[in-house]
């Protein structure tokens, strides 16, 4: 029964990530130790999954999928990502530069998580991990596109952003702010339970997830280090992204104000500053408490 909550908790933790534009629910997967198994669940849904439902052997199919997993995992993070829509979206008109220092200090104590996972370092090693931070920090400048609301435009937005969304270190949230559809998807469609958008989104996530998780879990089992260490170079690099103190650059296309990119500047010296560097540390704390109780369950 532990083990039942605690992977509820850890799926709620990843929901959550999953909201914020910056934040990658791979990366709490992995810290906590279950990105591996996560991937290995979801690609074991292919056609022997489907023989063994149809024959309605479903104790065979509920042990070959790991499917108590994957509704515990997944439940947790769709009550997460329902239940903080409308509280994130207060956050970001209220508290915005308070928010993102939290998550500054999630990322950042990542990081070190992840790649002390990392058995050897090489020269192929930090390549990788070169590569991952300049990719994750390029993607920073990257100009979003216009809303599109249309039924196809959806539906890549759901494979994208859930390929992105168990991806450690690139956020699916910020992904659908590059393509757009942030606050149509993360926000108003959620809140509003439209499933006009949620559903060609969720058809998408089903697709990408499918496809995505066998090529995933094959370069993570036949390149465990490289692929560690690139991952841990998108989780640094993503740090640009989520950096507190910037301000977004808009401009004015008809009746629409598109973001364009953002403004980095340095804080000043004053007690909010204090207040955001508590909330970096706090965040940080947080990932330490989070790996440290990951790494119990899983010796359990």
């Amino acid at each position: 029964m532990k083990e039942k909550i605690a992977l509820i908790f850890k799926g709620m933790a990843m929901g959550a990530a999953n909201v914020i534009p910056g934040v990658s629910g791979g990366t709490i997967a992995l810290i906590t130790g279950i990105f591996e198994r996560l991937i290995d669940a979801i690609k074991s849904f292919d056609l022997k999954a489907i023989k063994l439902l149809l024959k309605g052997n479903l104790k065979e199919f509920l042990k070959y999928t790991d499917l108590i997993f994957v509704i515990l995992v997944f439940g947790g993070a769709i009550i997460s990502i329902f239940s903080l829509a409308v509280v994130l979206d207060y956050f970001f008109e209220h508290n915005e530069v308070e928010l993102m220092a939290f998550f500054f200090g999630l990322i950042l104590a990542s990081v070190y998580f992840v790649a002390k996972s990392i058995d050897r370092w090489s020269i192929s090693v930090i390549v990788s991990f070169i590569i991952g931070a300049v990719l994750a920090s390029a993607i920073a400048f990257l100009t979003p596109a216009t809303q599109n609301s249309s039924f196809f435009y959806l539906v890549l937005c759901g494979v994208v952003a859930i390929c992105s969304m168990i991806l450690p270190g690139l956020s699916g949230s910020y992904v659908l702010l590059l393509m757009g559809n942030y606050k149509l998807v993360m926000i108003d469609a959620i809140r509003n339970v439209d499933v006009k958008i949620i559903v060609p989104v969720a058809i998408g996530a089903v697709l990408g997830l499918i496809v995505f998780s066998r090529l995933l879990s094959f370069v993570y089992k036949k390149f465990k280090n490289q692929t560690i260490s690139v991952l841990s170079g998108f989780i640094l690099g993503s740090l640009i992204i989520i950096w507190p103190w910037k301000n977004t650059l808009t401009e004015t296309f008809g009746d629409k104000i598109k973001p364009i990119g953002y403004d980095w500047f340095m804080p000043s010296l004053n007690s909010d500053l204090f207040i955001a560097l508590a909330l970096i540390i706090l965040g940080i704390a947080t990932i330490w408490a989070t790996e440290t109780f990951g790494s119990k369950a899983q010796s359990n």
